[in-house]
């Protein structure tokens, strides 16, 4: 039955908002403020340093075990479905009634992690330059799914890795499109850390 169900707990475990949670903390109802998103980058600009590295942490970490999980009982393909439906879970969060949540940065990051580590340094060092450049966590984020994919295609991995960093990489660019808009127009708002 668990064999069967770790899906199930894969997207589960995807939709546990981490930001949400420690939104409560301090009072700060992250679905309301800021962008809106449940997601650490939200997290960060709303509460600060501390809890923002605390959501990251945990939406990496929602990832990387359901991306584990799923492989240790099903395999390589396994650990794509359960890596994608983790993404699913944080982007369209069924406790939040589906709605767009997040934009499954970190989560996918934790699941690179899992699967494919060598490739996730890559991309974690990419993304860390691009914001320390620009302060634009959006353009790193951008700039990060695409080196997912150029870096899938590039390394030896199985099939089923392939087709996640291309799939996740492109609900990634997807999820960025309203930014992607904002940048070319010079009115996306910089990532600036303010202790809190």
């Amino acid at each position: 039955m668990l064999k069967y169900g770790i899906f199930v707990l894969a997207y589960l475990a995807g939709a546990i908002p981490f930001a949400y949670f420690a939104g409560t903390v301090k009072q700060v109802d992250v679905c309301k403020c800021g962008s809106g998103n449940i997601g650490a980058t939200n997290a960060f600009r709303l509460l600060g340093p501390k809890l923002g590295l605390a959501v990251l942490a945990g939406d990496s970490l929602k990832g990387a075990l359901a991306a584990w999980s799923c492989y240790y009982f099903w395999g390589p393909w396994g650990g794509l479905i359960g890596g994608m439906l983790a993404v699913a879970g944080h982007s369209w969060n069924p406790f939040f009634g589906f709605r767009p949540t997040g934009k499954g940065v970190a989560t996918g990051l934790g699941i690179l992690i899992a699967l494919m580590p060598k490739i996730a340094l890559i991309v974690a060092l990419v993304f860390i330059l691009v914001v320390v450049t620009t302060h634009l966590v959006s353009a790193g984020s951008v700039v990060g799914a695409m080196m997912t994919m150029v870096s899938s295609l590039l390394f030896p991995l199985p099939l089923p890795y392939r087709l996640f960093s291309l799939a996740v990489a492109s609900i990634v660019l997807l999820r960025h499109r309203a930014n992607l808009q904002r940048i070319i127009l010079g009115t996306e708002p910089e990532f600036r850390i303010k202790s809190k």
